[in-house]
């Protein structure tokens, strides 16, 4: 996957990059472009993150799924997306993936000219050796130590802005694409319906076998559990009206059996149907997203809470459709009067939050409903989840999950043991150009309950003291779970230190046992942020372990 990151301030729409009028083309007389880097990045996982330029994203190798701010598009090599400053972009699910990361700048033939990029949205490309070509020669040549091989890159730059211009295809659509969203569509008009695999295949003209591969490949799901999704969601909008009966939505949704109902919708949600009905029937607003993993614990889904694809990506990915009323997700307290407006114009039955309000967020939102507080500092998540369990009563699942979550950790912690043996494990997050090590309370407290091991020296830098990278050297880790922080200076600062020789000369870089972690949720303090942190570290350590 490819990375372009540009400035502008128009967008060209789809049908005018296909067209092949030369006015399209035109602004290009006046436009200067300038190549800045280039990553190259595998395993196909890039953390959900806000881009101050454009970008064009271009498949390599493997497939997964693009976010796009609200928008999930399916990756495929003959595919290129350019997208808006502005916007947040993340990249996920990835099989065996290659990425190219690549970032310049433009601007007109004056800083008064307003510059038209003519390439913007979803472009379906030919596929040629020569992309992949320009792309490792980009890469090599902004890595080089002579500034005279530096400066090629600049033609190489525009060499590959060249092609992808004049490698648009007329057709985006393959036949048998078209056949896949043909029949995907179909599916949810008529989910209500009883339909089977050979019907559908008859739809697609193709074999049910070759059908079922591939739907699957297409959209990471088999055509029969896309069914059960969109069957259970329009379930969960029929749930929100008032004296609705499980046997009516039941039927509506497609199931004649309302047992069987209940089994499938438990199995796709995760609770039965009267345990989320009764939950929905109590418009509970978690206002921050450390509230949201309390109330997932124990089982309850909110009405309203903070979503976003970057700033609380797995909540949003998983729960978007369940919480009816999502609140700004970007940073707490940022947004708190857009978020009150959305609250004033809505019935809810009550509030919870953590201590960190500000004096007139907390009136204001005192006006709407009664408001609950959880302190977030003075408490441990144990005494934070009993809290929250009060006031939403529910004391009997928060047993549940800790008893739960206990069990998992003693397991957990016997497989790192044999596996690690003595090895030293640090957690750290990049903040601009420093390192700190066990930033926030969840990293250091799941790091204590899974009997890791810090290097000797490493307690020096406690209470968030910094520490530069020769520091981190002389630690001399063998296993490292690193943060970037994602903000534009710290991803600059991260850039250069990734490709300096003090880094590639890390142990843990040497040895393969560098393990990034994204800040969701490791910089989140809750009991569902913490079971995550601990299957992440299951995965990191011992899925993955070299």
């Amino acid at each position: 996957m490819i990375l372009i990151f540009i400035n502008r301030e128009e967008p060209a729409t789809l049908s005018e990059v296909l067209t092949k009028d030369e006015d399209t083309f035109l602004c290009l007389d006046h436009t200067w472009l300038k190549f800045r880097t280039a990553q190259f990045i595998q395993e196909g996982n890039l953390a959900q993150q806000f881009i101050s330029s454009y970008c064009m994203i271009v498949v390599k190798q493997g497939e997964g799924h693009l976010r796009i701010d609200l928008e999930t598009f399916r990756m495929q090599p003959d595919t290129v997306h350019i997208l808006m400053p502005g916007e947040t972009v993340g990249f996920c699910d990835g099989q065996k993936s290659e990425l190219y990361l690549i970032v310049f700048d433009i601007q007109g033939d004056t800083s008064d000219d307003e510059v038209h990029f003519p390439l913007m949205g979803e472009l379906p490309v030919h596929i040629e050796g020569t992309l992949t070509q320009l792309c490792e020669q980009l890469f090599s040549s902004c890595r080089s130590e002579s500034a005279v091989e530096r400066f090629r890159g600049q033609s190489l730059f525009l060499e590959l802005m060249h092609w992808v211009m004049t490698h648009i295809r007329q057709n985006p659509k393959s036949d048998s694409r078209a056949a896949m969203d043909r029949t995907k569509s179909y599916i949810e008009a008529h989910y209500k319906e009883s339909m089977t695999i050979e019907q559908l295949a008859r739809m697609a003209e193709i074999s049910p076998k070759y059908y079922v591969s591939l739907f699957k490949k297409t959209y990471g799901k088999t055509a029969i559990d896309y069914l059960t999704e969109v069957r259970v969601n329009m379930a969960k909008q029929l749930m929100l009206q008032t004296d609705v009966r499980l046997k009516d939505v039941a039927y509506q949704v497609g199931y004649n059996d309302e047992f069987y109902f209940s089994r499938m919708f438990k199995k796709e949600v995760g609770v039965s149907p009267t345990v989320y009905l009764k939950n929905r029937r109590q418009r509970i607003v978690a206002y921050s997203s450390t509230v949201l993993g309390q109330l997932l614990a124990l089982k309850i889904m909110p009405y309203a809470a903070p979503l976003h694809p970057k700033w609380s990506s797995y909540y949003y990915n998983k729960y978007r459709t369940d919480i009816p009323l999502h609140l700004s997700g970007y940073r707490f307290n940022e947004d708190w009067e857009t978020n009150v407006e959305a609250l004033e114009h809505s019935q809810v039955d009550y509030i919870i939050s953590t201590d960190q309000l500000a004096m007139k967020e907390k009136e204001r939102l005192s006006q709407i409903a009664p408001v609950h507080i959880v302190p977030l500092y003075d408490k441990s998540w144990q005494e934070q989840l009993h809290a929250t369990a009060q006031i939403v009563g529910a004391l009997d699942e928060a047993v549940v999950w800790i008893d739960g979550y206990n069990r998992e950790i003693k397991l957990v912690r016997e497989r790192l043991q044999e596996e690690l043996q003595n090895d030293k494990v640090l957690i750290a997050s990049l903040l601009g150009d420093s390192f700190f090590l066990f930033p926030t309370r969840g990293m250091r407290d799941v790091f204590l309950d899974l009997g890791l091991q810090a290097p000797l020296g490493s307690e020096q830098y406690a209470d968030n003291q910094s520490l530069t990278l020769e520091a981190l050297a002389h630690l001399d880790a063998d296993h490292l779970l690193l943060n970037i922080r994602q903000e534009s200076e710290t991803l600059q600062h991260w850039e250069r230190i990734r490709t300096s020789a003090p880094w590639q000369d890390l142990k843990v870089v040497r040895r393969n046992r560098l393990h990034l972690i994204s800040s969701d949720p490791w910089r989140e303090y809750s009991a569902y942020a913490m079971e995550r942190m601990v299957q992440d570290i299951h995965e990191h350590l011992c899925d993955n372990r070299t």
